[in-house]
């Protein structure tokens, strides 16, 4: 494909992922905290101070792609004299090593350290300046591993709570399927669109639709918004005569190109909405071509809570379409 880049969500070649001296051997507690949760451990001094401001400009502006402003995580602040056992066995951590004491700059990637499933990245900095310097170099990747850690820990309780009857179904339909935690169903099957709800008092929703490859612009932003349209409107009434799903032009939805474990996908955000009504909400979606390239397949999920947060409802219907693979999984691709 030549529209994808080289960007990729796993962790890069160049940065060293190590996991703690013996985890392998030895039993460890569960992670505690909530989802979208960091502990940042530095001095009071430097949280205050710029780099501190820096650690917030990274890890707490503003979730791209919700209806109100939430923060990409949520961020504790402990001191490296408080950071006891309790703190410790928290599912993401931060440590700000800063201080003479360092021998060279460097970001440390590692999991399982004190409980699992965990992520702890270590900024090492001699300075306050240098740890500015490295969060503004290092900051994509820090911003990948904590994101992957979360999504692994989703899939993982997916893989483990799956409902088992909706990856054989799919995987008929487009020649893959990701796993579906327990609680969703089959809504609506035709034979080139598939609908599978978790409907509670918020809609954790996911469909899959596919069409036939016509030329080089299939995966261009304007014909897969063009797509989305035409399969909604088919698709998925609203509640009213006249009324259906749309995507909102309010503000014009994003499109990048992405390669997830061999596999090279666009993944769209943007807002939907319902024609004609007042309902909306945010939706993430990946298009791919089919194993034998004659179908673009598009998986997407979308979240309806009103008068809740959403940025987790998000990361977990996100994962869910990150949990996608082939029917013959054991392929190398």
């Amino acid at each position: 494909m030549k529209r994808f880049g080289i960007l990729t969500i796993l962790a890069l070649a160049a940065l060293t992922v190590v996991s703690c001296k013996g985890s392998g051997k030895r039993l460890l507690p569960n992670v505690s905290g909530k989802a979208g949760e960091v502990i940042v451990v530095i001095n009071q001094a430097d949280w205050e101070g710029e780099v501190g401001n820096s650690v917030r400009e990274l890890l707490a502006s503003d979730c791209p792609f919700l209806p109100q402003k939430e923060p990409l995580y949520n961020l504790v602040n402990i001191t490296p004299q408080n950071f006891t056992n309790i703190f410790q066995i928290h599912r993401n951590i931060l440590l700000m090593e800063i201080g003479r004491g360092i021998d060279s700059s460097k970001v440390v990637f590692r999991s399982d350290v004190w409980a699992r499933p965990q992520c702890v990245i270590s900024v090492y900095a001699k300075d306050s300046e240098e740890a500015l310097e490295i969060l503004e170099s290092d900051g994509r990747n820090i911003q990948t591993m904590l994101e992957q850690a979360e999504r692994d820990r989703i899939i993982a309780n997916s893989k483990m709570y799956e409902e088992t009857s909706l990856r054989p179904l799919v995987c008929r339909f487009a020649g893959g399927s990701p796993y579906f935690p327990a609680g969703y169903k089959l809504k609506k099957q035709t034979s080139d669109f598939i609908w599978i709800a978790y409907d509670t008092q918020i809609l954790q929703d996911v469909f899959v639709y596919k069409f036939p490859v016509t030329g080089q612009d299939d995966l261009s932003p304007e014909n897969l918004l063009a797509k989305r349209n035409e399969f909604l409107k088919n698709n998925v009434p609203g509640m009213f005569e006249n009324t259906y799903m749309t995507t909102s032009g309010i503000t014009m939805p994003s499109v990048e190109y992405l390669k997830y474990k061999g596999r090279d996908f666009a993944e769209m955000r943007g807002f939907w909405e319902v024609y004609n009504d007042y309902m909306g909400g945010p939706f993430v979606s990946h298009a791919f071509y089919s194993q034998d390239g004659t179908e673009v397949i598009v998986i997407e999920g979308f979240v309806y809570a009103p008068k809740y947060d959403k940025r987790n409802y998000m990361r977990e219907v996100e994962s869910i379409l990150y949990s996608f693979e082939w029917n013959n999984s054991g392929r190398k691709d």
